[in-house]
């Protein structure tokens, strides 16, 4: 069986835990066996970092140093997939920029927080198989600074001083080898019971991380 490794800590707001024990119950039950850490000690060693299928940074803000950004990097540039959700993978350790780089964008605020529309734009991908056109959402709206090279599978509408902008939600890049999922979504775990499409999203984005989809 293919392996996760959950690496789980940072700031308390997003209940790190609690993420990580819904999302490695659901990946377990698609054949990825889940390891938590709660250091980030293991990243430093991309040898041993290369025996996953799949890594999955549960880490709002912190610090990497360079050895452990160095060793995550090249991991996944070998072939480990990347996934992650919200402020534990889009807002981690901050300033690391070829972290950022490999992730494909990065938080930056999020001035609206209450009802948005999440719109999906790649129906093609298996990552977005069996979800709605457009499914509503509440929660924080997350701005992102992001790489113009990811590719898009989900959108929102940001409105902001007096403009509308189109604001990726949910996508995919490459990182040498590996592949990279991110979803913005997911400020709380109950987010992921109250919208189910929030959750299969980003199942089937490990999954296709993984390279089980």
């Amino acid at each position: 069986m293919k392996k996760a490794l959950f690496v789980c800590g940072g700031w308390d707001g997003h209940q790190p835990e609690k993420i990580v024990q819904l999302f490695s119950a659901d990946l377990q039950a698609h054949g990825l066996a889940p390891e938590i850490v709660t250091t980030l000690d293991p990243l430093a060693d991309a040898e041993k970092l290369k025996a996953y299928a799949l890594i999955f940074p549960c880490w709002t803000m912190g610090q990497l140093t360079n050895e452990q950004e160095k060793g995550l990097c090249a991991a996944v540039r070998s072939g480990v997939g990347l996934a992650g959700i919200h402020g534990g993978m889009g807002d981690a350790f901050r300033g690391r920029l070829d972290y950022e780089w490999m992730v494909g964008g990065h938080f930056l605020g999020h001035p609206h927080v209450g009802d948005y529309s999440v719109r999906v734009t790649d129906w093609a991908s298996p990552i977005t198989a069996g979800l709605p056109a457009s499914f509503a959402y509440r929660s924080e709206q997350y701005y992102m600074m992001t790489d113009p090279g990811v590719h898009v599978l989900a959108d929102t509408t940001y409105h902001h001083e007096g403009r509308a902008v189109q604001m990726p939600v949910a996508w995919i890049k490459t990182w040498g080898a590996g592949r990279v999922f991110y979803n913005a979504l997911g400020h709380s775990p109950d987010e992921f019971i109250q919208f189910p499409a929030a959750r299969r999203l980003t199942v089937q984005g490990c999954l296709w991380a993984a390279g089980l989809l």
